[in-house]
């Protein structure tokens, strides 16, 4: 085996190569079978209406076009949602928003099945649309059931509170923006089976869906991922109506057919990050500690569930972030309006409950004359202390991220530096924000913590590994490659990791929650141990070692106390013993669990801590502005790989600065989404990142059920980007301490100039 890649050299990125020399494979860079036909998904112009009249003939006409496929030709069931079955795969009589799909064209090329749609006749009755989700729930419109968590007597500790203080807090929609749009390849099979190339993050749903729409089981189903070109959430639900589209046409015509969404497309059929309408009131006592905290959030959802009563469970989870509150009580609403159904990304609805009661902190504190990083160290979270749901306070690292960070970053000076600059200078202001985080990792449905690899290892000594976690930019790939080399004490470049496939490993949960890396690796881990277990009766005896613990697997060798061998010797001679080189592991997430009757448990295996460090410059004439440092001191565990740890904090944290920013999704009154192109669509660029930015490693070694002691860095770095936000507001302050504050993400430019001089 040549070229190889050193264990020892943990930090890499094994697909990096493939990126940056555009060798990287998608599913539309799959070879294309011969006839292979195209879709194209007509959908609704009309934000809630009743169809009255639908005429495709025209189109079914047109050269080239194959069918023009509608609900009716569904062979299953016309129905796509999961959590709840409220979402039909192709309109049947209404349409509920501006995107959804109506009708299927299939084509000989993408071009004739585009012009095929300007050639269908189609008209509605409008009904009322409603877009705001406070206005939704007050005229009854909800996804589900609302949900409410309580934690010891807020009423009655409020009248004991020396300071109480309400207000509102809004954060607006964010679109995923991967690189790769949605998009799926499907391949008849033998016996009326299925082969499909989706991108997706969740391989198993989208098997399901395409079994459920097409009447088959799912074993009739194969659903593959070599890697997608980021998913941020938004291919963990919604990547199975278009494979499900997809299929549903392979099925019907009996050939291969792709679909992929072009940019404008999926800008205006897909769903965002749940735009919020929240309502906060907090009570301080005179030593600045919350006493109590109450939170009503109005969820919008969209048009129907998707996924939002999972991401407003996760918005109570986190509607505390990193501090302790004795007396609360959250509640949250799921509503339903007439845009896109709205679905997971990056944080699940963390961010949106964390920026609750950061904008509740920082009005007290502009309230009490004071700061607001006075108040959350006073209220860190330490070990014993309850979340509202019920889980103590374990392995806490919020005060030592804030000590490290407040030291290392030496805030006093900085802050003096801050308050000279600010003194000097009449229309130039600095703001500073401390932004802690606090984000608990597993799946908050306790039945998807589990996770089965499949490991084979071949005579020559080479390992093939199967898992069921997707690679979408994240580096997930490179970090199972680690854990069977060291398992079995080999290079990287001994290990081949194979596509994400439903047929090698099975009952897969989304690659999501940031607990991917630890269920599949853990599941990896089960699976070498197994095989390892078969072979050390052997070789104690090849190498006559009769104490079984002083064997070791290292840089190709098995070791005894006096004697080694290759390993791939030791493979072949097992062979040759019939000794089972194959095995699948599997790996459920133990002690976590939830009553949702009576919403209290233990959902997490552990949380992640951290804390940054906000410098931001304000042009106060302009209302542009530019940061100058963020710095982060950020609980690793034992990181894995830093080199790939790293790039998930900074690329979380400058997604996350963006949606609090200047990623401004709007709708218009109609349900239209007006921000639809790149060109209305503000995402940060390579001049929006922070001149300085500095993450620290605190490294810390306890059990904390990841893998190899590592911590999940998927969501939480994302967190950090609400002190972008509160450290805009403190320049604006530094300007006009009269400034009226409205607590409304994103903070745009426009909205920057009103608050300077109002």
């Amino acid at each position: 085996m040549t070229n190889k890649i050193k264990t020892r050299n943990k930090d890499i990125n094994l697909d990096a190569p493939f990126h940056v020399s555009g060798r990287t494979k998608y599913v539309d860079d799959i070879p294309e079978h011969q006839g292979t036909c195209y879709a194209k998904t007509y959908y609704s112009r009309c934000g809630n209406g009743t169809i009255i009249k639908l005429n495709t003939k025209k189109a079914e006409q047109f050269p080239g076009v194959i069918r023009v496929l509608t609900y009716k030709d569904v062979p299953g069931e016309n129905q796509i949602g999961g959590i709840v079955a409220d979402e039909p795969l192709l309109a049947e009589k209404d349409v509920h928003f501006y995107g959804q799909p109506i009708l299927l064209i299939v084509a000989k090329t993408e071009s004739i099945a585009e012009k095929a749609m300007e050639l269908i006749e189609i008209k509605y009755k409008e009904k009322e649309i409603i877009v705001d989700p406070k206005e939704a729930y007050e005229k009854g419109s909800v996804l589900a059931g609302s949900r409410t968590f309580k934690l010891g007597n807020p009423n009655s500790n409020f009248k004991k509170c020396k300071y109480v203080f309400e207000g509102e807090a809004d954060s607006g929609g964010q679109e995923h923006l991967y690189l790769e749009t949605q998009g799926a390849y499907a391949i008849p099979k033998d016996q009326g089976g299925l082969f499909i190339h989706s991108s997706t993050q969740g391989p198993t749903a989208v098997q399901r869906v395409v079994a459920k729409v097409l009447g088959l089981n799912m074993s009739q189903v194969e659903i593959n991922v070599n890697r997608i070109g980021g998913g941020f959430g938004g291919k963990e639900d919604q990547a199975s109506h278009w494979a499900a589209l997809a299929a549903f046409a392979a099925h019907i015509c009996k050939c291969p057919v792709k679909l992929i969404l072009s940019r404008h497309e999926d800008l205006q059929m897909t769903g965002k990050r749940h735009p919020y309408r929240s309502y906060y009131i907090i009570g301080l006592d005179e030593n600045l500690k919350i006493m109590a905290y109450e939170a009503t959030f109005y969820q919008n959802g969209g048009a129907a569930a998707d996924l939002s009563p999972a991401v407003l469970e996760r918005t109570l989870f986190h509607a505390t972030n990193s501090y302790y509150v004795p007396n609360i009580k959250i509640t949250a609403h799921p509503c339903k309006t007439n845009i896109p159904p709205n679905t997971a990304f990056r944080g699940f609805g963390g961010p949106q409950g964390k920026f609750v009661i950061e904008a509740a902190i920082h009005h007290a504190a502009k309230e009490l004359k004071t700061t607001a990083d006075k108040i959350q160290k006073a209220n860190l979270f330490k070990n014993g202390d309850e979340f509202s749901f019920g889980q103590i306070v374990e392995n806490c690292e919020a005060k030592k991220c804030w000590d490290e960070t407040t030291k290392r970053y030496k805030l006093k000076q900085l802050r003096k530096e801050i308050d000279t600059f600010n003194k000097e200078n009449k229309y130039f202001k600095k703001g500073i924000a401390l932004q802690p985080i606090c984000f608990g990792i597993s799946f908050t449905n306790t039945p998807m913590n589990n996770a089965r690899a499949l490991v084979h290892v071949y005579s020559d000594g080479s390992v093939g590994v199967s898992t069921g976690a997707v690679e979408m930019g994240q580096g997930v790939n490179t970090k199972m490659v680690q854990v069977a080399a060291q398992a079995f004490g080999l290079e990287l470049s001994d290990i081949r990791l194979e596509d994400t496939n439903t047929t090698r490993v099975a009952n897969t949960s989304p690659t999501a929650a940031s607990a991917t890396a630890d269920l599949n690796g853990r599941a990896l881990q089960d699976a070498c141990n197994q095989i390892l277990e078969r072979i050390i009766p052997l070789v104690c005896e090849l190498l006559k070692e009769k104490n079984p613990k002083n064997i070791t697997f290292e840089g190709g060798l098995v070791k005894a106390k006096r004697k080694s061998m290759p390993w791939q010797e030791l493979v072949q001679t097992a062979l040759l013993r019939r000794i089972n080189m194959s095995a699948k592991g599997h790996y459920s997430t133990p002690i976590i669990h939830f009553d949702k009757k009576k919403e209290k448990g233990h959902p997490f295996a552990y949380h992640v801590y951290g804390n940054s460090i906000f410098v931001v410059k304000l042009d106060c004439i302009r209302g542009t502005y530019e940061f100058e440092s963020v710095k982060i001191v950020h609980d690793f565990g034992s990181s894995m790989n830093k080199a790939l740890d790293l790039g998930q904090i900074e690329g979380g944290l400058v997604q996350g600065m963006g949606w609090m920013t200047m990623e401004d999704v709007v709708y218009d009154k109609k349900g239209m989404l007006k921000s639809n192109t790149l060109a209305t669509y503000k995402i940060p660029d390579v001049y929006f990142v922070p001149k300085e930015l500095d993450v620290h490693f605190l490294n810390t070694k306890h059990d904390n059920l990841a893998i190899l002691k590592s911590k999940a860095v998927g969501e939480p770095p994302l967190m950090y980007g609400l002190g972008a936000y509160f450290s805009i507001i403190n320049a604006i302050l530094a300007y006009n301490p009269n400034a009226k504050i409205t607590y409304n993400a994103p903070i745009t430019t426009e909205k920057i100039l009103m608050a300077l001089y109002t």
